[in-house]
């Protein structure tokens, strides 16, 4: 299927914004964070999880609607 530009970049940029949320989700490093008391919490670290997982569904819809070669890859490294 062959998408209209515009609609490329919107995924292009659409992708770019996902993956710098990804790496922030992944820097505030979730199980590290479980270790110390609740009172101490900054960040609940299920919810950061439950967001990573949320970014990955999404990075992957837009990469299978770019027709990313590399979206196999993507899920074999997370896997």
């Amino acid at each position: 299927m062959t998408a209209p530009s515009g609609e490329n970049e919107f995924l292009h940029e659409l992708k770019a914004e996902v993956e710098e949320e990804m790496i922030l989700a992944e820097s505030s490093h979730p199980e590290e964070v479980a270790g110390l008391p609740v009172a101490d919490w900054l960040f609940d670290p299920t919810d950061v999880e439950r967001e990573e997982i949320g970014l990955r569904g999404l990075l992957d819809a837009v990469e299978a609607l770019e027709g990313d070669p590399h979206t196999d890859d993507h899920r074999a490294g997370n896997a």
